[in-house]
């Protein structure tokens, strides 16, 4: 007879800054003798010493709030829960803004240098922590995420249990995203096209890239103007989503995005705090029929990438 899965209880602690505690299942089969020993092993990568700590201060709790005492032995499928330690981290110097709130949904558009979700070292300077904070939701949560340095449209579901049909639109590609690109005014270059390429991004490498194959990227891509200084303003419609698509496309024609940091040569990411020459991606517009209210949405950031409207303040001239 097939064992059903032990489900999570709520988790006993409060979010701090707008970050959820971090929530540990004891696996079954180990040799651990009690719960500090399983953390110092499975945290290992904290510092020396910090777990021991957590454990002498009382901050690592079981499901009903209380501390978990140090010597506490070990018990399979056993949940705890506990704050890490936050990080510091550069603050973001530009606005979060809000463009549509009601009962279901909060869209956000979002700025250059600030990730959707914590993720690494970028944690509470996140597009979620910082809305959580901001308009007292605790419960919201991202239905899709968009690059740290890309800025734009972001959709946040208000109530849990509705989360996953917002997710699924974006799963299911039934959410017509529109983005606005600065690069380099290419006469040669052929538009509007679809480009169709095979792109891989692998786990520790940067950069993804174009591979033979059957395409699994699709984005076409469309001229919307261009000027005397050799730049054009480009229309990137995706109607896939794999890492770093519409970077790659445009690399791949000739026309890298400016500020683009990995595309085509990887110059690796600048020092933290440094908010200079920000790449020029924004996601433009999002359309989609809600699925939970059935109303038509169509969202548009009111953002205007800095290389277009003045070169010489985004270049630092």
């Amino acid at each position: 007879m097939r064992r059903r899965a032990r489900t999570a209880p709520p988790a006993p602690l409060p979010q701090l800054r707008g970050v959820d505690p971090v929530r540990v299942r004891l696996p079954a089969g180990g040799t651990w003798a009690t719960v500090r020993e399983h953390l110092v092993e499975r945290l290992s990568g904290a510092a020396p010493g910090a777990v021991a700590q957590m454990f002498d201060e009382g901050r690592i709790v079981a499901a009903d709030g209380r501390p978990v005492a140090p010597d506490a032995p070990y018990e399979a499928g056993m949940f705890v829960w506990f704050h890490r330690e936050l990080p510091e981290e550069a603050a973001v110097p530009f606005p979060l803004e809000v463009v549509h709130r009601d009962d279901h949904l909060v869209v956000a558009d979002k700025p250059h240098f600030l990730a959707t979700t914590p993720r690494g070292t970028h944690v509470t300077e996140t597009a979620l922590a910082r809305l959580r904070r901001e308009l007292g939701i605790p419960t919201l949560g991202a239905a899709h995420r968009l690059d740290r340095l890309t800025a734009g449209l972001v959709l946040f579901t208000v109530r849990p249990e509705e989360r996953g049909a917002y997710q699924t639109l974006f799963r299911d590609r039934l959410v017509r995203k529109v983005y606005e690109a600065v690069a380099p005014y290419d006469p040669a270059l052929a538009l509007p096209r679809t480009v169709r390429s095979r792109i891989v991004k692998e786990r520790g490498v940067l950069a993804a890239r174009e591979v033979p194959g059957e395409p699994n990227a699709v984005t076409l891509v469309e001229a919307v103007e261009h000027r005397a200084d050799g730049l054009a303003r480009y229309r990137l419609t995706p109607a896939t989503g794999q890492t770093h698509q519409l970077r790659v496309h445009m690399s791949a024609l000739g026309v890298p995005i400016l500020g683009d940091p990995l595309y085509p040569v990887v110059t690796g990411p600048g020092p933290a705090g440094d908010f200079r020459r920000p790449l020029q991606l924004l996601a433009r517009e999002l359309e989609f029929t809600d699925p939970v209210t059935g109303t038509e949405h169509r969202f548009r950031s009111g953002r205007v990438l800095r290389a277009w409207a003045s070169y010489p303040q985004w270049a630092g001239q």
